[in-house]
């Protein structure tokens, strides 16, 4: 399980990026850097992560599913997830 603060930092940051998302592109598409810049470092989409929808952890992350490599496991070979099954040749 990952540390709360770093949840709840990533949780922060994708909420600036929501709230400022319409003024980032109108100033982009305008060209004024200087005043992009300005904005907060948080509101940029670079600066999130990809985290485990289950446990918060942020390295070995599976996009199609949203969760880690360690938990798809699980929830695979208990069947929780449709069409996944362990392979065997």
């Amino acid at each position: 399980m990952a540390k709360k603060a770093w949840i709840a930092r990533n949780k922060k940051r994708k909420e600036l990026y929501e709230k400022y998302k319409d003024k980032r592109q109108k100033l982009k598409e305008e060209g004024k850097w200087e005043e992009l810049q300005k904005l907060p470092r948080n509101s940029s989409p670079t600066r999130q992560n990809n985290r485990c929808s289950l446990t918060g952890r942020s390295r070995g992350f599976i996009r199609k599913y949203g969760v880690s490599r360690i938990k798809f496991r699980e929830l695979a070979l208990d069947g929780k997830i449709p069409g996944v099954r362990k392979a065997s040749w």
